[in-house]
């Protein structure tokens, strides 16, 4: 008879791959050099997921849980600070060098689903992140309509900020453009809370 896998020790090896594909990307994943990384047999990684696609799955889940709960322990964004204000905590949080691979390999992984080799399962913290930010802003007073519209504008633009930053390296001018993004949206959020 197979033994369970232990959800403990699966929670940690997602972890340690996680932190893995941080390191060296997600297109070139094979399990035997990702194996050797954590010091452990291939039997092992089988034994906890039943495949490639499994092991991928399920990292990308723990990928956005992490972020998601780092997200939510933001200061502020359970209080009063405006939504510009959290925007811009959550770039200086993700341009700390020590901190630029996880933003690396969430790109990654957008590319990789829009060119559809994710063979056929959208990442959670893509398909629903706007989702995931209208909760903040309907937190904020943002009415139901004017919410997602919002969350899914300054999500854009905020991607595409932090894309020109990993490309060409100039923070000045990205962040120059960041900051007025974060203007821009608590403008959105002000006016939308005194229409609705």
């Amino acid at each position: 008879m197979a033994r369970t896998a232990d959800p403990h020790r699966r929670a940690e090896l997602l972890d340690q791959i996680v932190d893995y594909l941080a390191e060296h990307g997600l297109s070139t994943l094979s399990m035997r050099p990702l194996a050797q990384h954590l010091g452990k047999s291939t039997r092992v990684l089988t034994h906890h997921f039943a495949d490639k696609e499994a092991l991928l799955s399920a990292t990308m889940e723990r990928l956005d849980e992490r972020h998601r709960a780092w997200l939510r322990s933001l200061p502020g964004w359970s209080g009063a600070d405006s939504v510009g204000t959290i925007v811009r905590r959550t770039w200086d949080w993700q341009a700390r060098e020590e901190n630029l691979p996880v933003a690396r390999l969430i790109h990654e992984i957008e590319g990789l689903a829009a060119a559809g080799k994710l063979a056929g399962h959208v990442p959670r913290m893509l398909a629903d992140r706007s989702e995931f930010v209208a909760g903040l802003l309907r937190e904020r007073g943002v009415p139901e309509a004017d919410a997602l519209r919002i969350s899914t504008l300054a999500n854009s633009a905020y991607t595409g900020l932090q894309i020109d930053f990993l490309t060409t390296g100039d923070r000045e001018r990205v962040e120059a453009a960041l900051d007025q993004l974060c203007a821009l949206v608590d403008e959105w959020v002000a006016a939308a809370g005194t229409a609705g």
